[in-house]
C-alpha cells in the first residue's frame, strides 16, 4: 500500500465529488436512454424500419466523433473567469436536456419519413449540446486533483454514481409498454423523454456550479479561440492530436479500453436473448422482468461492491495491477456464465430444498408488496407469487462486474496521470480536454463497430428473433459467443497493459518536476 498520504490541498471534498458524480450519472443516462429509444421503441412504438433505426443509431456517431476533439481543444484553450470547462458544462447540460425532450415529441400518426428526419436532425443538434457538456466534464475530472490516489477515488465515486443510470435504463423496456402506466408506448416514450431531459438539466449543471478545476489563470501558450483564428486553430488542434497519439502509455489505455468495453458491448444484448429464447423457450411473458433484474443487479453490485474494492486494490497495489487483477476476475465470471445460464441446472436448483425456500421467500415478499406497487402504478416492478427465480444467472455477476467496474474507474484515473506526462514532454497548455475527447472517441468508434459485429455474430450462429423456438445448436453457439468474445478481448487487454510503465513512483516524480517548473510552492 502507498505510504504517501494525500496532502490536504489535493483532497477533493465530498460535495465536489458528488457534483462530479451527478454529471457522470447524466453522462450515462443520456446515451443509455437514447439507445433504448432508437433501437427498440422506434420499431415497436412507431413502426420504423429496423434498417433506418440502425442508421439513426450509427450515422450520428460519425458526426459525434468529429466534434469531440474540437470541443476538447476549445475547452483546453478557453479563458474565462469561470475556468476552462465549467461554462460549457453549464450551457451544454441545458441544451442537451431541452433537445432530448423535443427529439421524442413525435405524433403517433407521423409518417416514417418525418420520424426519420425529425430524429436525425434533432439528434445531431442534441449531440452538439451533449459534446459541449460531456467533453469538458471529462476534462474537468482529470484536473480536479494532482494526487495519484485521489484521482482514483474521484473516478470511483463518479463511476459509482454513473452506474445508477444502468440500474434504471433496463426498466424502460418494462415500464414504457406497461398499459397500467401508459396508455400507449408512444406516450411512454414522450413522458420518459421529459423526465430524462429534466434530470439532465437539474443534475448536469451541478459540476459547473460546484466543481473546481486547475487554476488556469497563469497557464501559458493557450490559443485564441475566435472565428478569425479558425484556420490556425485547426492546425494547432491537429498538432495536439498528433502529440496525444504519440503518448505510448495513453495509447495503451485506449487500446485496452477498446478491447474490454467493446468486447462487453458486442454481447451485451445476448444475455437477454439467452434468458428469453433459451431459458424460457422464447416466451417474453414467462421471462418476465428477469432480463431487467439481471442488468439492474449487475449495476448495483458494480456500483456498491466492485468499484470500492477496485479503488482499494489500486491504492494497495497500483492501478496497473488492479486493472490486470480485475480483468482476469471478469474472465472467470464470463466463463461461469456457461453454468449460470444453463436452464437444466437452474431447474435442478429450484427443485432443491434451498432453492424452494428462496423462491418461497421472494414470493412472500412480492405477494405482500404487489398491491401497493399496483396502486402506485408500478405493476411493472412486481413479480408474480409462485414464480421460480433463475438464481444461477446472478452467480457470475460479482466476478464479471470487475471488468466494467475496473475499466473506467482505473482508466480515467490513469488518463489523468498521462496528462501530467504530456505537460512534462510538450509543455502548456494542459490538454485534459483533448485527451478525454480522444479516449471517448475510441470508445464510441468501438461501440459502433460492436453494434455491427453483434448483428453479424447473431447471423452466424443462426439466431432469428422472429422465431420463438430457436434450435439447441443455435442457442449453444450463442452461449459460447456470449462467453468467448468478452473473455478473449479482456485477455488481449491484459496483454496490452502488461508493460504499461506509468507507475505511482514515476507519476509522483513527474508531479514534482511540474511543480518546480511552474514555480509552485
Amino acid at each position: 500500500m502507498s505510504n504517501i498520504k494525500t496532502a490536504a490541498k489535493d483532497k477533493v471534498p465530498v460535495g465536489q465529488k458528488s457534483a462530479f458524480g451527478a454529471g457522470h450519472f447524466i453522462l450515462n443516462i443520456l446515451p443509455g436512454t437514447l439507445g433504448v429509444f432508437i433501437q427498440f421503441f422506434l420499431l415497436t412504438a412507431w413502426g420504423v424500419d429496423p434498417l433506418w433505426a440502425g442508421l439513426l443509431g450509427g450515422l450520428p456517431r460519425i458526426f459525434d466523433s468529429i466534434t469531440d476533439p474540437i470541443m476538447g481543444f476549445i475547452s483546453d484553450n478557453t479563458k474565462s473567469r469561470w475556468g476552462r470547462r465549467r461554462p460549457y458544462i453549464f450551457v451544454g447540460a441545458i441544451i442537451s436536456g431541452i433537445l432530448f425532450f423535443f427529439m421524442w415529441q413525435i405524433d403517433d400518426n407521423a409518417s416514417q419519413s418525418y420520424i426519420i428526419w425529425h430524429v436525425m436532425i434533432l439528434q445531431l443538434l442534441f449531440l452538439i449540446g451533449n459534446t459541449m457538456f460531456a467533453t469538458p466534464l471529462v476534462g474537468l475530472g482529470y484536473e480536479m486533483t494532482s494526487d495519484y490516489n485521489e484521482r482514483t477515488r474521484i473516478m470511483a465515486f463518479s463511476n459509482t454514481m454513473g452506474q445508477i443510470a444502468w440500474m434504471i435504463v433496463p426498466w424502460l423496456y418494462v415500464i414504457i409498454p406497461d398499459t397500467n402506466t401508459f396508455n400507449t408506448q408512444t406516450e411512454g416514450v414522450r413522458t420518459m423523454a421529459l423526465i430524462v431531459g429534466a434530470m439532465c438539466v437539474v443534475f448536469g449543471i451541478l459540476p459547473a456550479l460546484f466543481c473546481k478545476g486547475i487554476d488556469s489563470s497563469h497557464m501559458e501558450n493557450r490559443k485564441e479561440i475566435t472565428f478569425k483564428s479558425l484556420a490556425s486553430n485547426m492546425k494547432d488542434l491537429w498538432i495536439g492530436i498528433k502529440q496525444v497519439t504519440k503518448n505510448k502509455p495513453f495509447m495503451k489505455l485506449c487500446g485496452a479500453t477498446f478491447l474490454v468495453f467493446n468486447g462487453f458491448q458486442l454481447v451485451a444484448a445476448f444475455g437477454v436473448f439467452i434468458i428469453v429464447f433459451y431459458m424460457y423457450s422464447g416466451s417474453y411473458e414467462l421471462a418476465g422482468t428477469w432480463p431487467a433484474w439481471f442488468n439492474t443487479i449487475n449495476a448495483i453490485i458494480t456500483a456498491f461492491i466492485v468499484i470500492p474494492i477496485i479503488s482499494r486494490m489500486a491504492n494497495k497495489w497500483g492501478k496497473k495491477k488492479a486493472f490486470i487483477i480485475s480483468t482476469v476476475l471478469s474472465i472467470v465470471g464470463y466463463l461461469l456464465k456457461w453454468w449460470g445460464f444453463d436452464k437444466d441446472l437452474n431447474n435442478q436448483f429450484n427443485q432443491t430444498g434451498f432453492g424452494q425456500s428462496l423462491n418461497s421467500g421472494v414470493s412472500s415478499i412480492f405477494e405482500s408488496i404487489n398491491p401497493t406497487l399496483e396502486s402506485m402504478g408500478m405493476s411493472w416492478f412486481s413479480i408474480d407469487p409462485g414464480t421460480e427465480v433463475p438464481w444461477l444467472i446472478f452467480i457470475p455477476i460479482p466476478l464479471f462486474a470487475f471488468g466494467m467496474g475496473g475499466l473506467f474507474t482505473l482508466m480515467m484515473s490513469m488518463t489523468a496521470d498521462v496528462c501530467d506526462l504530456d505537460e512534462l514532454e510538450n509543455g502548456m497548455p494542459r490538454k485534459e480536454g483533448t485527451f478525454g475527447a480522444i479516449y471517448w472517441l475510441m470508445v464510441k468508434i468501438g461501440q459502433s463497430i460492436a453494434l455491427v459485429l453483434g448483428g453479424v455474430i447473431l447471423s452466424i450462429v443462426g439466431f432469428d428473433p422472429n422465431v420463438t423456438e430457436q434450435s439447441i445448436e443455435t442457442m449453444n453457439n450463442l452461449r459460447i459467443a456470449d462467453i468467448l468474445v468478452p473473455s478473449l478481448t479482456a485477455a488481449l487487454a491484459v496483454w496490452v497493459m502488461w508493460k504499461y510503465n506509468l507507475s505511482e513512483d514515476r507519476s509522483r516524480e513527474i508531479k514534482e518536476e511540474l511543480v518546480k517548473r511552474r514555480g509552485e510552492l
